[in-house]
Formats: C-alpha cells, structure tokens, sequence
C-alpha cells in the first residue's frame, strides 16, 4: 500500500476475520482505530459511498448483468479521482495500470492528436492495454471543466472484471476503426 491508504476496514464493516496479513516494507507509521470508533465514524459513509457506487455501475451498459455480489466487490476496489479541464487520465504509449469509469463530466480520446471518441458519464476506457498488455493506444483528455474519474488497478480488474473479456474485446474493436 502507499501513503495514505487504508487497510481492514473490510474486516471492520462486515464483522469479519481479516482476509490478508499486511506487512511493513519500510519504516511507517501507522494510526489505528478501534471497531466501535471505525463503526460510528465511518461505517455510515462508507455505505453511503457504496450504494452511490453500486448504483452508477449498474447504470454502466457493460457491468449491467453482473450480480448484485459482483458489483458490491467492484465499488469496494474503485477509487475516485477529480480531475480538471485539459488534464490527461492517460497518455498515448504509455503503459496501463488502471482501468477506468467516467462517473461525472466529459473527455475525449486522441489518437496521435486527432479526436477518435467522446466519453460522457458511465462510458469507460483502458481497458484495452489491460486486456492486451499493450501500451496505452490513446490519450484521454478532461473536456469540462471537472471530471470524476473511478479507476480499478490492474490486479483488480483482471480479478473482477475478466470475466468481460470477451464483451470488453467486442467493443474494442470501435477503437481500431478510428
């Protein structure tokens, strides 16, 4: 984990045994809280965060017929970042390490500098170098003034998400026309 990410709150919000053992790489320091301090603060918006989070993934055309297990453990593993106008998600060549979802605003896919595709709320993109292992085939560019962007990390979507593959694969094959 990096700086300033969490760890065991699953344990904590589903009263459950822990499902991993995290260890120390470097000298850290780590701030702990107790489960009625966690339940109290915490609990409430986290779940406020994953109903929000389940609700927009089942309005996403491709997650629409996963199961309501599925989709609780896809908006558990996204993180939410806010982006500006003009900013890149992601460069043409670069390599891919995250798949991502539009959740508010619009941007624009450029393939060596030329527009190939407009994203709204609730389309995605890198899938592509993640299923392909291949560098990132466009640059996706902020259009309004401020996005939010959902990503999931490519240990994570493979994990979740491989089982779209084939559908991801199909859709992919717009990208190549352009």
């Amino acid at each position: 984990k990096d700086a300033g990410q969490t760890f065991g709150e699953l344990a904590l919000l589903y009263n459950c045994p822990r499902a991993a053992t995290i260890k120390a790489a470097s000298s850290s320091v780590i701030w702990k809280i107790d489960r009625e301090t966690f339940n109290h603060v915490v609990k409430d918006a986290a779940a406020r965060k994953r109903q929000l989070y389940e609700s927009f993934l089942k309005s996403v055309e491709i997650l629409s017929h996963l199961d309501a297990y599925e989709v609780s453990q896809v908006a558990d593993a996204l993180k939410s970042e806010t982006y500006k106008k003009g900013d890149l998600v992601v460069r043409q060549g670069d390599v891919g390490n995250h798949f991502f979802l539009l959740e508010e605003g619009s941007a624009v896919a450029l393939k060596n500098g030329q527009n190939v595709k407009n994203y709204g709320p609730r389309d995605y993109f890198g899938e592509l170098a993640l299923m392909s292992e291949v560098p990132r085939q466009a640059s996706v560019r902020i259009e309004s003034e401020k996005a939010t962007v959902l990503s999931l990390d490519r240990k994570s979507f493979k994990r979740l998400l491989g089982p779209l593959n084939e559908t991801m694969s199909q859709k992919a094959q717009d990208y190549k026309k352009a």
